[in-house]
């Protein structure tokens, strides 16, 4: 057998490095972790100040990158629900599409959260640290049992309620994501009934907007390498490699639940999706390799848009549908990881976890997933929530925040790729379904 060695040439790499954006992105990221050790506590070269100062002047690129995003984020959600609402041109496709999507969300979160309950329950990462120094180091030997929430029946048609934009100029101000989408429904749904003489100047106007807001993420995209790099280069040398062993555990726990999550998406794609697996996640790295330098799933939704259109052959009336909606309650990464560092931290502080408490923190991560932000570091905000449910000190989220950017990182990943592989799913589903028009 004779074994074949694939080497490259240097106008081959310097090729890959000036037009390939994921090969800018990983070498940012190494150059990053390479200047954030230098900048550290384990070399000691520069004074603690001093590489506050760098790292702050090198996440310019990362803030800058991220403010653009946020700025025209907003717009484009809206012109893409609707846009990919109105394609699908009928009332009756729509309600396949829409609720497919709704069921399919459901169902892929309860899988990420019936795997991280698995995979935490066997390895037990709690067991691995000394939890009386963690209680004296943190004082929570002294903080008061947490009351835990119960759910009542009486608090859901105020969470009904809740999602429903009584003021949609308001929720577009604020940025309240859930209601922009529920607002961008309605209309969308409103439009199909519509005759198209009177929808289409609007949908024009849209595909404006739409156009406009891509045009400014790919101006926006050639800051990602440099954002990368400002990024990792920040959190390698506030926390230090040290730092991070301590929590190795943990940290394993929760990338091995995330990689079997990904297992879950790769047979989908090969069975339900009918496609190809090693061509099919190498078109996925663009997006995949953004999402995890970013750490926010918003940031990456042009990119996803155009990776599903350009790349996976994906109808836009699909794409501009699914993407969106699941840029902000498909969140299976997050689920998983919210349920992993629940269980961790009880491990941790010897709490018991009776099957009635495990069903309401369950819940509540699936809840909560479903309306988390799709920005940096909101995962770790939302866990104090689940915490509460669990009867576990919120307080104890401190410990989790020195490793929370590195998951962050990894189920930002997750996420995007659930929402491509939701794309090809429903893609197929879709063009199944369709009748063959007659020539």
């Amino acid at each position: 057998m004779v074994i074949k060695s694939f080497k490259f040439t240097t106008p081959q790499i310097t090729y890959l490095i000036k037009k390939k954006l994921w090969a800018q992105v990983i070498i940012a990221l190494f150059l990053g972790l390479a200047l954030g050790i230098v900048l550290g506590p384990e070399v000691g070269i520069f004074e603690k100040e001093t590489a506050e100062i760098i790292t702050d002047w090198l996440s310019i690129p990362a803030n800058l990158f991220l403010k653009i995003i946020q700025m025209i984020i907003v717009p484009l959600i809206f012109a893409s629900i609707i846009r990919g609402l109105t394609s699908s041109g009928s009332m009756e496709q729509l309600q396949k599409l829409g609720l497919g999507a709704a069921l399919y969300f459901v169902a892929t979160t309860a899988i990420a959260l019936t795997i991280g309950i698995l995979v935490v329950t066997m390895i037990a990462p709690g067991d691995f640290i000394d939890s009386s120094l963690i209680r004296e180091s943190f004082d929570i030997e002294s903080t008061e049992p947490i009351e835990q929430s119960e759910l009542s029946i009486n608090d859901i048609p105020s969470s009904i309620l809740g999602v429903i934009p009584s003021n949609p100029l308001a929720s577009f101000m604020s940025g309240e994501m859930l209601s922009i989408i529920v607002f961008a429904l309605i209309v969308g749904v409103s439009m199909i009934t519509l005759p198209k003489e009177s929808s289409k100047p609007i949908l024009d106007l849209l595909e404006s907007v739409q156009k406009i807001t891509m045009k400014v993420v790919s101006w926006a995209m050639r800051l990602a390498p440099f954002a990368a790099f400002g990024l990792m280069a920040g959190i390698t040398s506030k926390l230090g490699l040290s730092a991070l062993t301590g929590l190795g555990a943990y940290m394993g726990t929760v990338i091995i639940g995330l990689f079997a999550m990904l297992l879950i998406y790769i047979i989908i794609i090969k069975i339900f999706a009918k496609r190809p697996i090693r061509s099919t996640l190498a078109m996925m790295k663009d997006a995949q390799l953004l999402a995890f330098s970013t750490s926010s799933s918003a940031a990456v939704m042009p990119v996803s848009i155009k990776t599903a259109e350009e790349k996976l052959k994906v109808k836009p009336k699909v794409s501009q549908f699914i993407i969106p909606l699941g840029a902000t309650i498909n969140m299976d990464g997050t689920a998983l990881y919210q349920i992993v560092a629940v269980f961790f931290l009880a491990q941790l502080f010897s709490i018991d976890l009776g099957f009635t408490t495990i069903l309401l923190i369950s819940l509540t991560a699936l809840a909560a997933s479903i309306g988390a932000p799709s920005a940096p570091g909101t995962g770790i905000v939302i866990l104090s929530t689940i915490l509460i449910a669990a009867g576990i000190p919120p307080v104890a989220v401190v410990l989790l925040l020195g490793v929370d950017r590195v998951l962050d990182m990894t189920r930002t990943m997750v996420n995007v790729t659930g929402d491509l592989t939701a794309c090809l799913f429903f893609d197929k589903r879709t063009s199944v379904s369709e009748p063959i028009k007659e020539k």
